[in-house]
């Protein structure tokens, strides 16, 4: 499956190979509201007399998150709020199924934290970046735990740190080994109650994007039913059970 990536120098959308393409990839959770993939269409419509992009029109966010991966040499960017068409339901399952993959295989996945306030110590007691929604966030299990490379950015887009720096923190924030962060140890030699517990705390605004968000953790696919509700966490349980021979979920299941 093609990725549908940002061209960081024009704003434009186009289709890549992702195991052929070096990008970057935006994981977030902004204070505002997402700009979708049809909106986004609508700016890339509007062009200046030389037939360019208006680039000014993109929202500051999608312009920063362009900037600073552009900067950093990368011609190509990831976004899944307006780079996955939601209204194809189709295209939001193959896209779910396929998103730990393509965070894998991101050249450096860039963690923008909008209530982190820059020059902050984030090992500080109590600091902006410990307490950050960014953590609790269910999809963002992936996002830090599948790139090899996370750079961290504060709210005005300057760096705090990366996942190699930090990852002392990051484990004591989260729960989650340092094995598992730093790719030292594959995800299949954590048991299944371990990796569920790593994402017992998160939350999604979704009920059923609680399953959805851990397809990757455990390398399975599924179809994605929104409307299914708490459905979809046993379906998830299910394919567990199917493929993966481990009867620590069970344990789990008694704790939950």
């Amino acid at each position: 499956m093609k990725i549908r990536l940002l061209d960081t120098r024009t704003g434009h959308f186009v289709e890549k190979d992702p195991k052929h393409t070096e990008y970057a990839i935006l994981s977030h959770r902004w204070n505002d509201v997402e700009q979708s993939h049809q909106g986004l269409r609508g700016i890339q419509r509007s062009y200046d007399a030389r037939g360019r992009l208006y680039f000014s029109r993109l929202p500051v966010s999608i312009r920063e998150a362009c900037r600073v991966a552009r900067e950093a040499g990368y011609r190509y960017l990831w976004i899944d709020s307006c780079c996955i068409d939601k209204t194809s339901s189709s295209e939001l399952t193959e896209s779910i199924n396929s998103m730990f993959l393509w965070y894998s295989l991101a050249k450096m996945c860039y963690a923008y934290l909008a209530d982190v306030p820059s020059n902050k110590d984030p090992r500080k007691d109590k600091s902006a970046f410990c307490s950050s929604q960014w953590h609790k966030r269910g999809w963002t299990l992936q996002e830090l735990i599948a790139p090899s490379g996370v750079k961290f950015l504060a709210d005005d887009w300057t760096e705090i740190g990366t996942k190699f720096t930090l990852f002392d923190l990051i484990e004591e924030i989260t729960g989650i080994p340092r094995q598992a962060l730093l790719h030292v140890k594959s995800l299949d030699e954590f048991s299944v109650a371990q990796r569920l517990s790593w994402a017992a705390r998160r939350q999604t605004t979704r009920e059923e994007d609680r399953a959805y968000s851990l397809l990757g953790i455990f390398n399975i696919n599924m179809p994605t039913l929104y409307g299914e509700g708490s459905r979809a966490f046993r379906r998830l349980q299910e394919e567990i059970v199917r493929h993966v021979p481990d009867l620590s979920l069970f344990a789990w299941n008694r704790h939950i």
